[in-house]
């Protein structure tokens, strides 16, 4: 997934929009004024390295699923400046399906919306 396809695919959703707070390093999605995904969409810095454009997405997880999703994927890990418990950043690239991240994001808009 691109950062084009992953911008298309959340704002498909009902009553997403996307805004671009902290300088403009990041996207993030809000579905009815609740966030549900940030992705990086210029260089930044990261945990000391600099990383490139969309090189991870936070999405909220059910705290059971996530520590699932990050047991069986090295790519899924608790969230980066985010509630540990709540939240995986996904890393782009390194091995998650593309399937696999549309149902990740379905699931933190879910999340945020209500619809769980």
């Amino acid at each position: 997934m691109t950062l084009e396809e992953f911008k298309i695919y959340c704002l498909a959703k009902p009553g997403v929009s996307e805004s671009y707070p902290m300088k403009g390093e990041a996207v993030w999605m809000k579905a009815n004024g609740k966030l549900f995904a940030i992705a990086n969409v210029r260089d930044m810095k990261m945990e000391g390295v600099r990383v490139p454009p969309f090189h991870f997405i936070n999405l909220k997880c059910d705290p059971e699923r996530a520590v699932a999703l990050r047991a069986q994927h090295p790519a899924i890990r608790p969230g980066w400046h985010q509630n540990k418990t709540h939240w995986n950043s996904v890393m782009v690239g390194e091995g998650i399906a593309d399937n696999l991240l549309r149902d990740l994001i379905d699931h933190s808009y879910d999340l945020a919306t209500g619809k769980k």
